[in-house]
């Protein structure tokens, strides 16, 4: 995963300066936002790893927009509140929350839970991709999910390793979120096939030059699978997917 990045949704500035500053501090990236436009914002803006949601958002309730996330979003929350009656925590994870945290809370607490979270979603994230079974769509492609096959626009099959069929999961599950060679190669659990970081960030290189000659028009000219300097990899391709059956 890399350097985790939490957002911190909080609409009392002092609360949410201080926990931003706290989780940078302890080896996170910390995003601050304080309402449901800036949480959007940066969810289509860049990889959120997990938010922190509190419930009392001047005019805007947590739990509504945990509610309506959930149903677009796999990213985990955390709700937190200084409402801890027990039908309040259940209202809370009816919606989908990840977990509910009563204020005042200690804050190496707060970062325990956190960790424990990211760790559960990596986890069932890692089991729900080997059994994914569901039909993804990306500018006129299809890949089955459930036979690993990868169909052109024209409906020709076109043969992938496993290797590249593994790399386009990993972009498929991402769109329009730049990945770092780290982020690949630790998806791909290739993190210890190579000596050094230079070897293992050339070995994603060449993958993605090879999944590139097989689904780019030119490949020397990439629309779909482009390269974001200083960064990674970029999949531009807008991606539907067709639920499990």
């Amino acid at each position: 995963m890399g350097i985790p990045r939490l957002l911190v949704v909080d609409d009392d500035s002092e609360m949410r300066s201080m926990m931003t500053q706290f989780f940078q501090q302890n080896g996170c990236i910390a995003l601050p936002a304080s309402s449901e436009s800036e949480i959007r914002s940066h969810l289509t803006s860049g990889r959120i790893d997990l938010i922190l949601l509190d419930v009392m958002l001047g005019d805007e309730n947590g739990v509504e927009i945990c509610a309506r996330l959930r149903h677009e979003q796999d990213v985990p929350i955390i709700l937190v509140s200084a409402l801890s009656a027990d039908h309040q925590r259940m209202a809370g994870y009816e919606v989908g929350a990840d977990d509910y945290i009563a204020k005042p809370f200690n804050p190496q607490l707060l970062l325990a839970r956190v960790r424990a979270v990211m760790q559960r979603a990596q986890r069932s994230s890692s089991l729900a991709y080997r059994r994914r079974t569901r039909t993804f769509h990306f500018d006129g492609w299809v890949y089955d999910g459930k036979s690993d096959e990868v169909h052109s626009p024209e409906g020709y099959l076109v043969s992938l390793s496993q290797r590249e069929t593994a790399l386009l999961k990993v972009l498929l599950a991402n769109p329009h979120i730049p990945l770092t060679r780290d982020e690949i190669a630790t998806a791909l659990d290739v993190t210890g096939e190579a000596d050094k970081p230079e070897a293992q960030g050339r070995a994603i290189d060449m993958l993605v030059g090879r999944l590139r000659s097989k689904i780019e028009t030119n490949p020397k000219d990439p629309q779909m699978l482009r390269t974001e300097r200083g960064v990674g990899y970029l999949f531009t391709a807008d991606v539907s997917v067709d639920e499990d059956a």
